[in-house]
């Protein structure tokens, strides 16, 4: 006998949720809870809705967490520049703990008595997921049907579906699609098919998002974001919403074939992975960031802040948004951004998101200082001689000692 009576899941609609559905009622003998979340993913949730209802579930949950999900964990995590290995703009990573912190949330609200996800057990977000659950509720049990069931592929989820009569598109039942893909308002992501071969290009009409840098225009488009303490807050002069900015920056940056990404990248649970990725705001938000920090923040400040952003990075992409790390990495950043305020211009071009201007009225650029014309002694050149010797004064010590120095 169970001895859970509750369970709430994260409800796509889609096959392997609304097969996890059915396999929770029998395995269990329990009652579910669905959660859908619109997080920008760019298809509808409500039908989710029906989808549920026919497979007897009661309390159903779909809530739009568009403008949560950008204000409270897009740009908190783009205020430290954030990249996992140099490239991955980490847009499946981030949107785990928001679905996670929901899940908890209506678990308490409904008195359920564990959660459940449709992750498999090869994948990361297993770990975030439940990472994130047992932060929020440690005695929360967590249930992984990909871990427990032998459903290993299409062929048997789809018998499955036949013989418990979930209600599924079966029109398409022997196409295979060739992806896996997730989407969100910050990113959407493509794995298997072709892609398992690292060294097959992906084919162009996989790509959903944006045209190729190609077929993007011959003219460029350019683009005003303004920044109020390290957040975009107004494009071109009219002021939005934190999710309103993602939507326009996305369709900004798509049309101009901006923001595709092809990369081999390490999971946490130890393989590689190759995944292609459209992140086309996502770039755009780098760059301007980038470039609004460069007038506004101090050298070293500026510097120990992309020393920290290796090891933020890890932090969300392993799954440890809610740990005290997170909090104390996030902490810091967002003391460097009392000042990152400014306006930002790109140029948009065939892939490229160009920098061409950036003012502030907290800029530490002093023109008097930084010019090549007469300064009228604003700084005195020749203070440079003793600052070169002090500190080269080590080196002249070493190099007199007959220490090699190659």
């Amino acid at each position: 006998m169970s001895d859970v009576k509750k369970v709430v899941l994260a409800y796509s609609g889609g096959l392997d949720t609304s097969v996890i559905v059915k396999w929770l009622q029998e395995t269990y003998n329990c009652e579910v809870v669905t959660f859908t979340a619109d997080i920008g993913q760019g298809e509808e949730v409500e039908p989710a809705r029906t989808k549920a209802q026919a497979l007897g579930v009661k309390e159903i949950y779909i809530e739009d967490l568009r403008e949560e999900f950008v204000r409270d964990y897009v740009f908190p995590m783009f205020r430290a520049n954030t990249i996992y290995e140099g490239e991955y703009l980490l847009g499946t990573s981030i949107a785990r703990p928001l679905i996670a912190k929901r899940l908890i949330e209506i678990a308490n609200e409904t008195g359920a008595d564990a959660i459940s996800h449709g992750a498999t057990g090869k994948g990361n977000d297993q770990v975030r997921f439940e990472l994130g659950g047992y932060a929020l509720k440690p005695g929360v049990k967590v249930i992984a049907p990909w871990r427990e069931w032998d459903l290993t592929s299409r062929e048997k989820l789809m018998a499955y579906c036949e013989e418990h009569k979930i209600p599924v598109d079966f029109s398409n039942k022997k196409k295979k699609s060739p992806y896996s893909m997730d989407a969100n308002l910050l990113h959407i992501s493509y794995e298997g098919g072709i892609l398992e071969d690292p060294w097959a290009e992906a084919e162009d009409d996989m790509w959903r998002w944006s045209v190729s840098p190609e077929a993007a225009p011959d003219t460029p488009t350019y683009v005003e974001l303004t920044y109020e303490k390290g957040d975009i807050v107004a494009i071109d002069g009219e002021p939005l919403k934190a999710h309103e900015v993602l939507e326009k920056l996305n369709k900004l940056g798509g049309d101009n074939g901006i923001g595709r990404l092809d990369i081999v990248e390490n999971r946490y649970v130890g393989m590689k992975s190759r995944g292609c990725y459209e992140t086309p705001g996502g770039t755009i938000m780098l760059r301007a960031h980038r470039a609004i920090e460069s007038l506004t923040l101090d050298r070293e400040e500026a510097h120990l802040k992309d020393q920290l952003m290796p090891k933020y990075a890890e932090v969300i992409y392993n799954g440890y948004w809610w740990s005290p790390e997170r909090r104390m990495l996030q902490a810091a950043i967002d003391e460097t951004q009392k000042n990152v305020s400014g306006v930002v211009r790109m140029k948009l071009y065939k892939g490229n998101a160009i920098v061409v201007g950036r003012k502030s009225d907290e800029s530490l650029f002093d023109e008097s200082i930084a010019t090549f014309e007469d300064d009228a002694g604003a700084y005195d050149q020749k203070d440079a001689e003793g600052f070169i010797k002090l500190n080269a004064l080590r080196l002249r010590i070493a190099a007199g000692k007959g220490r090699k120095q190659s």
